[in-house]
């Protein structure tokens, strides 16, 4: 309650809740003596005795997220109201066993320039299954990784727990815990990049199966006959929908550059989604056409999540939001054009500046203090 509508008094608090104002204050102390709450400003009222205020206390603890891509591993520090305060990227290695402790040595070496903070915990996502029991890496097609263990040896370098979760997971969590979506019950987030993942928020809880590897919608298959997927099957969503899919269709509309002059070869050289959106901003015609696609098969593939689940939301998650409002409308229009059970779901673009995937990571943390009703 004080996470969320700080700052309140006792008085404050003991309206909201319904408690005695003995049994807030007795709270309230505890939780002072943890130091999870601070005492701040006093309030001003027309007669009697003036409230202090309280507010969670920033200081007490960091948390370090970490969020794994096949290109670059983001690790950040936190505070307990998510606010992001240090950064640093490395290159994500190929080999898991050489990469994880160059992460390693990373974590501690960004802890120890921030000696003065008691850091709680580690939050992890990843691009694959987690199985979530006993919290393993079991598969990450784009980074072609099995069965690796990156709790462990975490754990045994920095001396803090470690939570690890699928990456879409991570962004449904960031969805529910703060900003316009904080406390719904039935969301999912479609994370678009080097491939597809959904996390799914049911009836105020995330769906993770008995092992964890529940909500690979990306690897729903559309077409028996489709392209090969990372996975091992074939004509799965993220084939036709994500950023690879995107740049693979981008140069096999682009003309043969033989014999063009190297400068302009060059110029027609795509080499990431980030170049698509960049071209398509400019009115390159090849760009605009490869996004009419990739909002086509996301739609198709959203349409599947409407007939099956009929979330309240879905909110997508990467780059592709940048070009929202050329792709949203295809997107909503192949969707109503697919759907058929009438849901009114709105589909709505997370905001990339958010870092939905970071934010993610510290969620997976504080869900162990806050909020434990919705993520029991």
């Amino acid at each position: 309650m004080i996470r969320t509508n700080q700052p309140l008094s006792r008085a404050d608090l003991a309206r909201r809740t319904g408690l005695q104002r003995s049994t807030v204050s007795l709270i309230v102390d505890q939780l002072i003596g943890e130091r999870w709450v601070v005492e701040g400003g006093v309030g001003q009222l027309p007669r009697g005795r003036r409230p202090r205020f309280l507010y969670l206390n920033t200081e007490r603890a960091g948390i370090v997220g970490i969020n794994i891509e096949p290109r670059l591993t983001t690790i950040v520090l936190a505070d307990l109201n998510t606010r992001l305060w240090a950064e640093e990227t490395i290159p994500t290695g190929r080999d898991p066993s050489t990469f994880i402790g160059v992460l390693s040595s990373h974590v501690c070496r960004l802890i120890r320039q921030h000696p003065d903070v008691a850091y709680e915990a580690i939050g992890v996502s990843v691009p694959g299954r987690v199985d979530y029991l006993g919290q393993r890496l079991v598969f990450a097609p784009n980074l072609g990784w099995r069965q690796v263990d990156l709790k462990k040896p975490l754990e045994s370098s920095t001396g803090l727990p470690v939570q690890m979760e699928n990456a879409a997971n991570a962004c449904a969590l960031a969805e529910v815990w703060s900003g316009p979506h904080e406390g719904m019950s039935d969301l999912i987030a479609v994370a678009v990049s080097e491939g597809i993942g959904t996390g799914i928020i049911a009836n105020g809880h995330l769906v993770r199966g008995p092992s964890g590897a529940a909500g690979e919608f990306g690897h729903v298959c559309l077409d028996p006959q489709g392209p090969k997927c990372n996975c091992g099957g074939r004509g799965c969503w993220e084939v036709y929908a994500s950023n690879p899919a995107a740049i693979r269709n981008y140069d096999r509309q682009n003309p043969d550059r033989s014999g063009k002059p190297e400068e302009e070869a060059t110029q027609d050289r795509v080499t990431s989604f980030t170049d698509i959106l960049a071209l398509a901003e400019r009115g390159d015609r090849r760009a605009g056409e490869v996004l009419d696609t990739m909002a086509h098969y996301l739609g198709l593939g959203m349409a599947m999540l409407v007939n099956g689940l009929a979330p309240s939301v879905i909110v997508v998650v990467g780059e592709v939001t940048r070009a929202w409002k050329r792709v949203g409308p295809l997107v909503q229009g192949v969707v109503r054009e697919c759907a058929r059970t009438h849901a009114a779901t709105r589909i709505v673009p997370a905001d990339d500046a958010t870092r939905p995937r970071l934010r993610g990571t510290i969620a997976l943390v504080l869900q162990k203090h806050f909020r434990p009703r919705l993520f029991a």
